[in-house]
């Protein structure tokens, strides 16, 4: 695991200056506290920070071939690396080190970018090809790892995280308006849009080229939610198990001491079992919990950890709020508001007191049905025949129910009067479309819920008619790589450890993308194949365990720890004069919070990261060169 950072110019432009390189790479020091590298020649600069986990001695960064014409960067690991190299070696290649990294610049001198296609792993790779004077980046297949660039006819930017481009000058900061508007009904800016105008992310599974000052995007690989298995269970559920167990065992590989997140839920549980029967000694796994007992799952991961004989190690947290939203909004770059960051984070330091990697669940969810609004959704589509009288009478119904029922009605006919991209979306939203509207009016009208990456040509996933495979093709472009993969990547990377996602190693993402919706949702509960598999592993405790996922107890923390903060910061002149959001809505939330009419904790939190977030990185862009020492 690393960070990359680079510069490639347009011929007849300056060369590259190297101290420009040397700072891209001590902003992400975080990423790989390792070691550090820099290419530097007259067209190019690429920079790597290094979490060495694979060929700890050698696999040095950036890596050039033989002749040294092809130059490379990569954060991530490649889990098929030693297959791949059979392959290369069979056909004449030769290594000179034992690292995943060589394997991709060997493959892409055989095969060009159709290597990128052949890696099973998590990747964000840029190859700076001197023999064709073209610049190549590269994501992996469902966005595990992040990649920025921006670029123009003199020269491209590249970076793991946003503050490396910003080390550059000339980096466009002119704030995107429909990633504002995305933030406030999501909680986070949906790729390929960042909060910069002129700044892209590179989609999952898509490659770039830049030559002669021309960029191109290239899609390599696309999921398929068609056509469904006609595998009868049993052969299903015996098919599932042999892809969990090689998609585990594949990502054991290291060179470092490792262990897995563990909360007592179905996914991460499962991960955990698969370790164990591959390992000569317990797993180490990490838990964290709240003095709150119910945002705290240490029971549940005490009970598996118990019936696994796992290697357990758990705290509760008591954070200071104040300092570790700081934290989260230097890490994050742009404003992110999923607060489950917040015990990912914890969880990480912990971890990395005893690893450099974990193996996670995540992915689950999307791949198996496990979501609570997909079992919402399914409710409101059974409807859907009736969608027209069914929405006039739910608004009819909604206006003469007492509320909070009334209100509740009424959202529910809205919605089914919306096409189904947005019918989705609507209900996915963590800020009401009214709510966020008073907050900041471009936020509002009929597009509302409309996620801006969905009006992109390839955005479409080869979902059939299903209702479950649609709402799923639209989280596998969204907010799996936004939301999850974003989460999980900077908050383990700020602790400077390793996660690895067994769920979506791609032969058992799209076998599991395969089954039909009674082998993901069945009597009311989501992952049913899954849950039939893990029987054997698990105690029942596991099995049962409703979907809580990671929260944290924000409502107090807004009438406790935060709400000082918030009030000064809703009060300022500099809020006020930003106008990104209006001061009497913010202080209105405030209130009817701490007068406990409703909880506005998410809408606190979604405001107060945002202003924070512009207090980092647009009043004090000196913050964004050298403010992450305090924070790594």
């Amino acid at each position: 695991m690393c960070g990359i950072a680079g510069l490639v110019v347009a011929p007849g432009q300056p060369a590259p200056d190297p101290a420009l390189g040397h700072r891209m790479n001590a902003v992400i020091h975080h990423r790989g506290p390792d070691e550090g590298g820099l290419h530097h020649d007259d067209r190019a600069l690429l920079g790597m920070r290094r979490l060495s986990i694979i060929d700890v001695d050698g696999g040095h960064q950036p890596m050039h071939a033989a002749d040294g014409q092809v130059c490379i960067v990569f954060n991530g690991e490649i889990y098929n690396y030693r297959e791949l190299r059979a392959g290369l070696e069979h056909d004449g290649h030769s290594f000179e080190s034992q690292s995943d990294t060589e394997v991709i610049v060997q493959g892409y001198l055989r095969d060009g970018v159709a290597i990128f296609d052949r890696l099973d792993g998590m990747f964000a790779v840029a190859i700076w090809d001197r023999r064709t004077q073209e610049l190549v980046l590269a994501r992996d297949r469902f966005g595990e790892k992040p990649l920025y660039y921006t670029h123009d006819e003199r020269r491209l930017l590249f970076g793991s995280e946003l503050k490396t481009l910003l080390q550059s000058p000339d980096c466009p900061r002119d704030l995107d308006d429909d990633a504002l508007r995305a933030y406030l009904a999501y909680g986070y800016v949906p790729c390929p849009h960042s909060v910069f105008a002129g700044v892209r992310k590179l989609p999952p599974a898509h490659y770039l080229r830049y030559r002669d000052g021309r960029a191109s995007l290239h899609c390599y690989w696309r999921p398929s939610l068609g056509p469904k298995t006609t595998l009868g269970e049993d052969e299903a559920a015996e098919q599932l198990e042999e892809l969990l167990d090689r998609a585990v065992a594949s990502r054991l590989v290291s060179d470092v001491p490792f262990g897995a997140f563990l909360s007592g839920g179905l996914d991460s549980s499962t991960v955990v079992a698969l370790m164990a029967r591959h390992m000569d000694r317990p797993v180490k796994t990490f838990t964290i919990g709240f003095k709150e007992e119910a945002y705290s799952e240490l029971d549940d991961a005490r009970q598996v950890a118990r019936h696994l004989g796992t290697d357990h190690h758990e705290l509760v947290v008591e954070p200071d709020a104040v300092d570790l939203l700081h934290k989260l909004v230097w890490h994050f770059d742009e404003p992110f508001a999923d607060s489950s960051a917040v015990p990912t984070f914890l969880v990480s330091e912990l971890a990395r007191q005893h690893v450099k990697m974990v193996l996670t669940g995540d992915g689950g969810d999307e791949m198996f049905g496990g979501y609570d609004r997909y079992l919402r959704l399914l409710k409101l589509e059974r409807l859907g025949g009736l969608r027209a009288p069914g929405a006039a009478l739910l608004k009819f119904a909604g206006g003469i129910a007492p509320n909070p029922h009334g209100e509740r009605l009424s959202r529910v006919g809205e919605r089914l009067r919306l096409p189904f991209d947005e019918r989705y979306l609507s209900g996915v939203a963590v800020m009401r479309a009214d709510t966020a509207h008073e907050l900041r009016p471009q936020a509002g009208g009929a597009r509302h819920f409309h996620l801006p990456a969905l009006d992109q040509p390839d955005s479409h996933l080869g979902a059939g008619n299903e209702p479950l495979d649609r709402a799923v093709a639209i989280d596998l472009q969204s907010y799996l790589p936004d939301d999850i993969l974003v989460k999980l990547d900077r908050m383990a990377m700020a602790a400077s450890l390793e996660g690895r996602s067994p769920f979506l190693q791609p032969d058992l993402a799209q076998f599991a993308l395969s089954l039909p919706t009674h082998y993901r949702v069945r009597g009311g509960r989501g992952k049913h194949l899954l849950r039939a598999v893990a029987e054997k592993w698990l105690p029942p405790r596991a099995i049962r365990k409703p979907k809580q996922g990671f929260a944290i107890p924000l409502a107090d923390w807004f009438r406790g720890p935060l709400r000082t903060l918030a009030a000064d910061t809703f009060a300022s002149q500099a809020f006020r004069e930003r106008g990104l959001m209006r001061p009497q809505a913010a202080q209105s939330l405030l209130h009817d919070h701490l007068e406990r009419n409703i909880d506005r904790g998410e809408a606190l939190w979604q405001s107060l990261c945002l202003e924070l977030w512009a207090r980092r990185f647009l009043d004090d862009p000196a913050t964004a060169v050298d403010g992450g020492a305090a924070c790594s």
